[in-house]
């Protein structure tokens, strides 16, 4: 399957200047969105949110879309939040990140190579479907930092994972590899390295060979099941993330990793 080297459409956010942080390309009736900062590990930031956010606002608003695809490019997916300048401000209709909150009605497969860390894991799973290389990485390191996920990971991963794993992620900020988050449900397809672009394009393909409204439909079910009101979890998630951001914990964390040395925690 031949993919464009350059992108046909592609996202400027507006009044973001310089290289496109999110580029997008049409194949047939599916929009692919990719987070290109590949220099900064794909960190998540202000840029990155705004074109991510009009990238799905595209998704939602074009008749001739019918589904999307998020991937990070060839090299990694995403290293998480730029520790520095953070993701921005929530968007109008997405949210964090321009999808975190969105409510969306056509589906979204994340296409995975390298690692998928922090809000880059968090952004997988606001999609429905998962394709990832056989060497891709997930991870929630948060806790590495004096953190935890704040953008939905701390109660979305044990959706998708078995609760002992979910656990052990969040516990541990270990990663968990591909191959064996395909086994435990997480990721629908594994690819050889360099394929989970092409294998999300094809699994977009049986996607789009039904009825859009059908699966639209049976999605928005299966959707509301899973999660039919975050408002209360949000809260209490927005609590204990500000909670942790005026410890000394948290500034050892962020002093530490800048400073490439072990962090020295004190509980408090």
């Amino acid at each position: 399957m031949t993919i464009p080297a350059t992108p046909v459409d592609s996202a400027r956010p507006t009044g973001v200047d310089g290289p496109q942080p999110v580029t997008t390309h049409r194949h047939g009736r599916t929009l692919v969105i990719r987070i290109d900062r590949e220099a900064k590990r794909n960190a998540l930031n202000p840029a990155i949110a705004a074109g991510i956010d009009q990238a799905m606002n595209e998704v939602e608003d074009d008749p001739e879309l019918w589904c999307a695809i998020l991937t990070g490019g060839p090299r990694m997916f995403s290293a998480g939040a730029d520790l520095r300048t953070g993701a921005g401000e929530p968007t109008e209709r997405g949210g964090l990140v321009g999808l975190i909150h969105r409510q969306r009605t056509k589906p979204l497969i994340a296409a995975v190579e390298g690692f998928a860390l922090g809000g880059g894991v968090e952004l997988v799973l606001c999609c429905d479907l998962v394709v990832a290389a056989r060497d891709a990485r997930f991870g929630l390191p948060e806790v590495k930092r004096g953190l935890m996920p704040d953008f939905g990971g701390a109660f979305r991963i044990s959706r998708v994972l078995p609760r002992n794993v979910a656990f052990e992620l969040l516990a541990t900020g270990d990663d968990l590899s591909a191959e064996r988050a395909e086994r435990l449900g997480l990721v629908n397809v594994l690819t050889e390295p360099g394929g989970a672009l092409e294998g999300a394009l094809a699994l977009a393909e049986r996607v789009n060979a039904n009825a859009p409204l059908a699966v639209r439909a049976a999605l928005g079910i299966a959707r509301h099941e899973i999660a039919p009101d975050e408002t209360e979890i949000w809260a209490r998630s927005d609590a204990a993330h500000a909670d942790l951001m005026g410890t000394a914990d948290f500034r050892e964390g962020i002093d530490a990793f800048f400073a490439r040395r072990p962090p020295v925690w004190k509980a408090r």
